[in-house]
């Protein structure tokens, strides 16, 4: 049987990428750096965008250090969501694990 990730509604997604590419650009640097490379592994990302995001990950357009682009895929930490709320926590998450993983010290999460 296979799982089909939850759809958030269009309201939902439209709110949470213009945040995320209006006031955590930063974030998106360091979560694609950590996590946006071969088999989620570190990245040489010069200029991130979230893109978009279901239950089972998020979405980000990444140009690389030599110019090259694409796009990556990185599952959420805690595994599958299905409500608002989760996105949040999910994002701050991976911001958290990305900041372990680069040595950077994390910001207080409001």
């Amino acid at each position: 049987m296979v799982l089909v990730p939850h759809i958030f509604e269009d309201n939902v997604r439209a709110a949470v990428l213009h945040h995320m590419n209006d006031d955590h650009q930063d974030d998106n640097l360091l979560i694609t750096r950590a996590f946006g490379g071969a088999d989620g592994g570190k990245a040489e990302v010069a200029a991130a965008a979230m893109t978009g995001f279901d239950g089972a990950g998020g979405d980000w357009s990444i140009t690389l250090a030599d110019g090259g682009e694409r796009t990556v895929r990185i599952p959420w930490p805690g595994g599958a969501i299905s409500e608002r709320i989760e996105v949040r926590q999910q994002i701050v998450r991976l911001y958290d694990d990305a900041c372990a993983a680069l040595g950077v010290e994390p910001r207080p999460h409001e």
